[in-house]
């Protein structure tokens, strides 16, 4: 019904500014109810004892208030991260700050973590149906363009939504916020790193804490994130987010408004990225692979590469609602072809 419902409206919506059309999107699915199918068994995995019932989930970015994840999450997702959220509420860059860029499959963003601000999306989790969802939420933090102490901000954060989430991820690579690829840098990192140990310690915080970090970082800078990761109680890094880098193939007159680059132009950057950290950290540390990934082939390549679960965004635009499903039918294939029982058995496998 999608597959073919999205066919038709696309060629409209591609008219239609992108920032609109994404907002139409989220009213659409802040009331959007269907019944979900179970998902094969081959698909069930565990990750930081978190249950999945498959490993398909959206990235941060597109539910950004918390409005529409459960909505979202009917459309197949094993899991629907929310945000970037912020403490206080905030409009963001100028627009425009969404590009589509058709013929290379991918979108340029300088939102600036536009956001409602932590006490409404907060609410907006609390109207929700969530608990008795077989989908996990995750939340999405960052700190506020305005900040006088991002590590604070990060904490104050940790402290609402722990007990409101499956998972929380520190966003500490978005391009869009100035200062904030900063905090990947070694010093900063490790501070950062230590204080939400400490927090989690003191205040008996058991959620799992995810950190994504971008595709441009250099292998030595890749390497200290590593090495502070593993000595630390960090559960999971996202890799990657958007990319300030631009290619010389890209073919649509926008290839160079500022902001990060999201979809098919990051998928072989975020491919090795990803495989470099597993190797780094020794499949030690549960990865969650993002960027460029569109089919199922996609997916079971990241996976194959040390990625427990996988997150798409840009597919979402490009291919629709079906895609999610289709993703996991051609997921199902491959692991069966290949003879694994589950999908943990074949993580990492490439590295191995």
């Amino acid at each position: 019904m999608f597959e073919k419902l999205y066919k038709k409206i696309f060629p409209i919506i591609k008219f239609i500014p992108p920032e609109i059309a994404h907002n139409l999107a989220i009213k659409f699915f802040s009331s959007f109810k269907k019944k979900i199918k179970s998902d094969d068994p081959i698909l069930n995995t565990r990750v930081c004892n978190l249950k999945f019932t498959n490993p398909i989930g959206l990235a941060a970015g597109f539910d950004k208030n918390g409005e529409a994840f459960e909505g979202l999450i009917c459309l197949g997702f094993g899991f629907v991260e929310i945000g970037t959220i912020t403490i206080n509420p905030q409009y963001g860059n100028k627009k425009p700050r969404i590009f589509r860029l058709l013929e290379d499959k991918a979108i340029i963003n300088r939102l600036g973590f536009n956001n409602v601000g932590a006490e409404k999306v907060l609410e907006n989790i609390e109207k929700s149906n969530i608990e008795n969802s077989p989908s996990l939420l995750g939340i999405n933090l960052g700190k506020n363009l305005d900040s006088k102490d991002p590590f604070e901000d990060y904490l104050k954060l940790l402290k609402i939504f722990n007990k409101k989430t499956s998972y929380i991820t520190l966003n500490v690579s978005s391009p869009n916020t100035p200062g904030l690829r900063e905090l990947e840098k070694k010093d900063n990192f490790d501070k950062l790193v230590k204080k939400i140990s400490s927090f989690k310690r003191k205040n008996s915080i058991n959620v799992p804490v995810f950190i994504k970090i971008d595709p441009d970082l250099s292998r030595n800078e890749l390497g200290d994130i590593a090495d502070i990761i593993l000595s630390s109680s960090i559960e999971g890094v996202i890799i990657s987010n958007t990319s300030i880098h631009r290619s010389s193939d890209l073919i649509n007159k926008n290839a160079n408004q500022k902001g990060g680059i999201s979809g098919l132009p990051i998928k072989t950057k975020s491919n090795q990225l990803l495989k470099d950290f597993y190797i780094l950290t020794n499949g030690k540390i549960p990865l969650i692979g993002v960027g460029g990934i569109s089919t199922g082939k996609d997916a079971y390549e990241r996976i194959l590469n040390g990625a427990s679960l996988i997150q798409l965004y840009t597919a979402l635009v490009y291919k629709g609602p079906s895609v999610v499903n289709s993703i996991k039918e051609e997921l199902i294939y491959l692991l069966k072809k290949d003879n694994y029982k589950s999908i943990g058995k074949a993580v990492g496998k490439l590295n191995k």
